[in-house]
C-alpha cells in the first residue's frame, strides 16, 4: 500500500513539485507553493464542485427531509423508502462526500507531506517567500491569518438551515454551527508549531475554496 501511495501520489506531485520551482516560480518557494496548490485544486476541482454540490443540495431538501422523518417516525421501512425516493428525485447520493473525501486524501496527504517534511529534498535551494519569509519556519501572522480564513470558509460552507427559535435545533444544525468555530481553532493548533509553507498551502487552498463555494453557489441558485 505504501508503495502504491508513493509511486502514485506523493513522488509525482514531489516532482511536479520541483518542476514549478525550478521552471515556473523563479525558484521562490512559497510561488510554488501557491502554484501547485491552485494547479491541485483545478484538476480536482471536479471532486470540490460534487461535495459543495451536494451540501447545497442538503440545505436545500432539508425541510423535506426533516417532513419524512415526522410523517414515518414509527414505520423507518417507509422512512427510507420515501428518504430514497427523495433522493432520487433530486439526484443526491448520501454516499457522496465520502467518495469526494476518500479519492482526495491520499492527494491532500502527499501535499501535506511535501510542504511540511519534504522541503529539504534535492531541488530546493531558497527556502523564502518573496524574499523575506523562511517557510521552513512557523510564523504567527500566517497561522491566525489561516485560521480566520478557514473560520469564514466554514461560515459560508454550513449547511445548517434557518429554523424559527421556538423549535430546537437539530443535529446538523447544531453541528454546524459547531465546527464553524471548531475548525479554525484546530487548523491554528495544527499550525502553530509546523512550517510555514504548510500554513500558505492552507490558506492558499482556503481561498480558493471559498471562491469556488460562491462560484458553484451560484451556478446551483442560478
Amino acid at each position: 500500500m505504501a508503495a502504491i501511495y508513493n509511486t502514485y501520489f506523493y513522488q509525482p506531485l514531489l516532482d511536479l513539485f520541483h518542476f514549478i520551482f525550478n521552471n515556473l516560480a523563479f525558484h521562490d518557494l512559497g510561488l510554488a507553493i501557491v502554484l501547485l496548490t491552485v494547479l491541485v485544486r483545478l484538476i480536482l476541482f471536479p471532486l470540490f464542485y460534487r461535495g459543495i454540490k451536494d451540501q447545497l443540495l442538503v440545505k436545500k431538501i432539508q425541510p423535506k427531509i426533516k417532513e419524512i422523518q415526522s410523517k414515518y417516525k414509527n414505520d423507518k421501512a417507509e422512512q427510507s423508502k420515501a428518504l430514497m425516493a427523495l433522493y432520487k428525485e433530486h439526484k443526491f447520493n448520501p454516499f457522496s462526500g465520502f467518495f469526494v473525501l476518500i479519492v482526495q486524501l491520499p492527494i491532500l496527504i502527499a501535499l501535506f507531506q511535501i510542504f511540511g517534511k519534504g522541503l529539504d529534498s534535492g531541488g530546493i535551494d531558497n527556502f523564502l517567500f518573496l524574499g523575506f519569509f523562511d517557510l521552513r519556519s512557523p510564523y504567527l501572522f500566517l497561522t491566525l491569518a489561516t485560521a480566520i480564513l478557514q473560520y469564514f470558509q466554514m461560515k459560508t460552507l454550513s449547511i445548517a438551515h434557518q429554523e424559527k427559535a421556538s423549535e430546537p435545533a437539530d443535529v446538523m444544525h447544531s453541528v454546524g454551527k459547531t465546527m464553524v468555530f471548531v475548525s479554525p481553532i484546530i487548523t491554528f493548533m495544527i499550525l502553530a508549531n509546523l512550517p510555514s509553507a504548510l500554513a500558505v498551502y492552507w490558506m492558499v487552498s482556503t481561498i480558493f475554496s471559498i471562491g469556488q463555494q460562491q462560484l458553484v453557489k451560484k451556478r446551483l441558485m442560478a
